[in-house]
This record gives C-alpha cells, structure tokens and sequence, in this order.
C-alpha cells in the first residue's frame, strides 16, 4: 500500500503525450517522519503514524517533542496499513509513479452558514404570481403532519453550516511525480483550499 501526507498546491492543466488536457491539482508532499508503529498485539490495529510540516520546537507540545526524538512536526496523522516501514524512516513519492489510481483526502472548504438553495440545491419559488421574499424559501418541512408527530424530522435538509467536512475523492490518476521538488501532480480537484492537509492513498 503506497501512502503520503501532503498539502493542497496549485491547481493547472497538464498535456500529456496523445494531446489530452487534463485539469490537475498539485499536492506538496514533502518526506514524511513514520513517527509510530501500531500492532495488533500492542494496540489491536495495525496502522502507521506520519508525521509532516516541520516547525519550531516551541509551537509543539513536549510530549510529541519526544515522540518524535526532538523534531517538531505540525501534523500527525494515522494511516491504516499492514505494510510497517521502521520507526524513523521516512516516506516519500518515490512509492508512486505516473499512472497510478489514488485515492485523496482532506477537509472541504468551509463556507459558513448557508440557505437551502445553496446547500441542497433547491429550486426556490416561482418569481411571479403573488410570491413575496419567498424566492429562495425553503418551504414546508411538514412539523405538523402525521408523519412527524408534530416535530422536525430528523435528516430534513435545512439551511445551518456548509462545508469543512472531511471528502474523499477516490479513482484519481497520478499525472507527473516530481522527485526534486516533492511534488505529486494529480488529475482532478482535491478538496480544501491552498495548504490544506491531504491524504494520499495508492
């Protein structure tokens, strides 16, 4: 199994060989710190703890500061896998190649709170015959039938907060892996906005 932790780049369109254009997502993926192994025996589960994004000693709390023998890392993450690389290694994109199928995840943009319109895709009312400030209500939501017993029924979709949940986007195609620039090129958007932490499966 070939795992990264990368951040979301910049987005731009690769040509390939046979002349296809494809819309592409650069992911900035720097060798990652294998800061613990989890085993069935110890923990009940076999996974792996990476670790990225080094920053100053003083933004990390000390006992990560000791978990990963002094080096300060920003993101940890756990990656469930039976392949165990040894504590202290590192991973790199050299494990991928143009043409493999990757799944990515990362957390979507947030953008705030949201009408139905807009978060569900309703259609609104009609603009015209009598209608007013109505055009993007979102109607009845049918408290009062039998059906609910005179409450909201769970799962009614609603206007509240939209965005900044955890997506994965899966059967995406590595395009280009850059080993001098630790860069893995792949087709298709990624979720989140320019930094944000991803996670790379092949």
């Amino acid at each position: 199994m070939k795992f990264i932790l990368g951040t979301k780049g910049r987005m731009l369109t690769v040509f390939t060989d046979e002349g296809r254009a494809f819309a592409a997502t650069v992911i900035n993926a720097a060798p990652n710190l294998v800061a613990q192994v989890k085993t069935v025996e110890k923990d009940g589960y076999q996974a792996v703890q990476l670790a990225t994004g080094e920053t100053t000693a003083k933004r990390v709390a000390k006992p990560q500061l000791g978990h990963t023998k002094g080096k300060a890392f920003k993101n940890f993450k756990e990656v469930r896998t039976t392949d165990a690389p040894e504590v202290g290694s590192t991973v790199d994109i050299s494990a991928f190649a143009p043409g493999d199928k990757v799944e990515v995840s990362a957390i979507s943009k947030g953008k705030g709170f949201a009408g139905v319109v807009k978060r569900h895709g309703f259609h609104g009312g009609p603009r015209s015959h009598g209608q007013k400030h109505s055009e993007r209500a979102p109607g009845s939501i049918g408290g009062s039938g039998g059906r609910a017993g005179g409450r909201v029924a769970k799962g009614m979709r609603m206007a509240g907060r939209m965005g900044s949940d955890r997506v994965t986007v899966r059967n995406l195609q590595v395009l280009q892996v850059l080993p001098e620039t630790n860069e893995l090129v792949i087709a298709g958007a990624v979720p989140g906005k320019k930094g944000t932490l991803v996670e790379v499966l092949g």
